[in-house]
């Protein structure tokens, strides 16, 4: 059967479809539990939350399913430079951004504070609790790290945005890599060059990997149905890794206008923008989005953007002006149907089963 593949042994599932792990509070313990127990690996993204919290998101999902899921963290969380940013940096991006802090009626913010890397404690718990699957971005763990994984009974999965990316993880130890292209929502996980220079489309960059790597390779980004799992595992897929669909599902996080967003027509358009977090990440495009392309140089490195445009997002969020909010989603956005975990993993299963089955016909 289509899903008898080596992604879905090594991890403990039945079906190899995983659920995209949400960082930034979208991702839910609901959502998590509720692919796990349909057979697939559902994610939690927790790079964003401290050791206490991941215990207890930890505890919260083992609580709701006894099925395998993934925990996800950035094993780089700051871009920050060790003395923190310049007076001369700051007042650029108060210049460049105090126009949308006049429209909404706030004051522009102080001067962020330094940002300390919570990724050693963070890694602490993940091999404390010792969930099924650790799935990381923005690099990759030490090999004393991937070896305690190991010891532990923990598959570890790596993001790559190029082959370059998908050599180097698997020459660090990693056991599965996920092939994450330019059309997935959310962040771009790069971290050998540039992620303005690392756009390769899914499929590309998975068949890419497939010539020159061992490991099984998960593909993400544009999928969002049973023919997209059927095209992934035809070009050596071992599993497919689902989010946009999954984030625009009830049992997700994200807000309610969020969800609104990704199923209205405003979702035919997406872009990758630096201006909300400092990283480049795909969503719904706004105003704000479009008119700083090209002033990437007035906004702050990770995560210190995230912090001064808080007030902001809040803001605009509470006048329910959505032009100048960036609701994170991928290209595939405009064929979404369902809203509920199970029916979306179901219509996943029957579709690609029912591909499958066609072809033997």
């Amino acid at each position: 059967m289509w899903y008898n593949t080596k992604a879905s042994a090594l991890l403990g599932i039945k079906y190899p479809i995983l659920q995209g792990p949400f960082g930034g509070n979208l991702s839910s313990v609901e959502l998590t539990a509720a692919v796990s127990n349909a057979g697939g690996l559902g994610g939690y993204g927790a790079y964003t939350m401290s050791p206490q919290e991941i215990y207890e998101a930890d505890r919260q999902i083992k609580a709701a399913t006894n099925k395998p899921y993934n925990l996800n963290l950035w094993v780089s969380d700051s871009d920050m430079h060790s003395d923190g940013i310049t007076d001369e940096q700051f007042n650029k991006a108060k210049e460049a951004f105090k126009p949308y802090f006049d429209e909404v009626g706030i004051p522009l913010p102080e001067k962020p504070a330094s940002f300390q890397s919570r990724f050693e404690n963070q890694l602490k718990v993940i091999l404390d609790v010792r969930p099924k699957v650790f799935s990381f971005m923005f690099g990759v763990p030490s090999a004393d790290v991937l070896e305690q994984c190991k010891k532990n009974g923990i598959v570890t999965v790596g993001a790559a945005t190029t082959l370059d990316e998908a050599i180097f993880l698997e020459n660090s130890g990693v056991d599965m890599i996920i092939a994450s292209g330019f059309e997935a929502g959310g962040h771009r996980p790069s971290f050998l060059v540039s992620a303005e220079s690392s756009l390769t489309g899914t499929f590309v960059l998975l068949q890419l990997i497939r010539e020159k790597v061992k490991i099984p390779v998960i593909a993400a980004g544009g999928i969002a149905n049973g023919k997209g799992v059927a095209a992934a595992l035809a070009l050596g897929a071992s599993a497919a890794q689902i989010g946009t669909a999954f984030l625009a599902c009830d049992e997700s996080n994200a807000l309610p206008i969020h969800k609104q967003m990704l199923f209205s027509d405003a979702a035919k358009y997406t872009t990758l923008s630096r201006a909300y977090t400092g990283r480049l990440g795909r969503g719904i495009i706004s105003r704000i989005a479009k008119e700083m392309i090209g002033k990437e140089a007035n906004v702050l490195p990770f995560p210190l953007q995230t912090t001064f445009i808080s007030p902001l997002r809040k803001a605009a969020l509470d006048q329910q002006k959505w032009d100048m909010i960036l609701f994170w989603g991928g290209q595939i956005a405009p064929i979404l149907k369902h809203t509920k975990a199970n029916e979306l993993m179901r219509s996943l299963i029957e579709e690609t089963s029912a591909y499958f089955n066609d072809l033997k016909a």
